[in-house]
């Protein structure tokens, strides 16, 4: 049995899309700055973990049964090469700790865990966008520039 203040990293299934979706508002409302009206946001949620449910492995962190953060890394397959094995590589995305919860480790077993599952997975390597903010705790665990990729950004 863990104790209430072991943090406790496991994979998701649907049955955890009310608390990853409450989390996300968490996330977004802090980036907001305030509390944001969206009376869909749990059905759009919702069906978007439905349909990126299969090529994504979704993390959530929980301390005494509730969910405090969560992450993800969405796996890419790569075109076949002949006479090479098949390979993929990762995203990592929505990284997220509640911020009662911050600098207690959280963060970097969610981390630890996406790390291991890509290895798992066979992953050639893992990219992502991190936040300003969040460069020094990517850095620590070993992330550095992605000089070997180029960006196209796209009007939105």
């Amino acid at each position: 049995m863990t104790s209430p203040h072991t943090v406790a990293i496991r994979q998701t299934d649907e049955r955890d899309t009310a608390a990853l979706a409450t989390l996300r508002r968490a996330w977004s409302e802090e980036q907001a700055g305030h509390p944001l009206e969206d009376d869909l946001f749990e059905e759009d949620f919702a069906q978007w973990y439905a349909m990126e449910a299969p090529r994504r492995a979704t993390f959530v962190a929980e301390l005494a049964g509730k969910a405090v953060g969560m992450m993800n890394l969405a796996l890419f397959e790569r075109m076949p090469k002949p006479g090479r094995p098949s390979s993929r590589w990762a995203y990592l995305g929505n990284a997220f700790v509640l911020a009662a919860h911050r600098n207690r480790g959280i963060g970097t077993t969610l981390l630890n865990a996406g790390i291991a599952h890509a290895r798992d997975r066979r992953c050639a390597r893992i990219v992502l966008s991190p936040s300003e903010r969040s460069v020094p705790f990517y850095q620590r665990a070993g992330f550095g520039p992605a000089t070997m990729l180029l960006a196209h950004v796209l009007d939105s």
